[in-house]
């Protein structure tokens, strides 16, 4: 009996489990060459913002890859910063990646870009 139980307990415990693995890399994925020296007191820091973009997949099969993933998330924040026309820039990107499901059935990859915004003064 009680090897019954342990089993029963053990095959539950793996059931009611959840898969998922979290990266965050914090990282500027943006190649331009344009410098912006914040060492002075010019500026104030506007907002906080983020996009995100995923895909699900099903036995491996799915949408976009990484790559495209990430420049939809990206575009989707910049969208979100109003930067035309102003004298803001964004700062701090931070990359977050994080796949869940239960793989190799269903998983789904969500990348969440987020940065923040500030505006000179001077």
């Amino acid at each position: 009996m009680k090897k019954f139980t342990l089993s029963a307990v053990l095959i539950s415990a793996l059931l009611l489990t959840s898969c998922g693995v979290n990266g965050s890399l914090i990282l500027n994925q943006n190649q331009n060459a344009t410098q912006v020296h914040l060492a002075s007191d010019n500026f104030k820091v506007v907002d906080k913002i983020s996009g995100s973009a995923d895909v699900p997949y099903v036995l491996f099969i799915g949408g976009m890859n990484r790559r495209e993933l990430y420049k939809e998330a990206y575009s989707s924040m910049l969208e979100k910063a109003k930067l035309e026309n102003s004298s803001r820039a964004i700062i701090n990107v931070l990359t977050e990646e994080h796949v869940g499901g239960v793989p190799p059935f269903y998983y789904k990859r969500t990348i969440t870009v987020s940065a923040n915004v500030i505006e000179f003064t001077r």
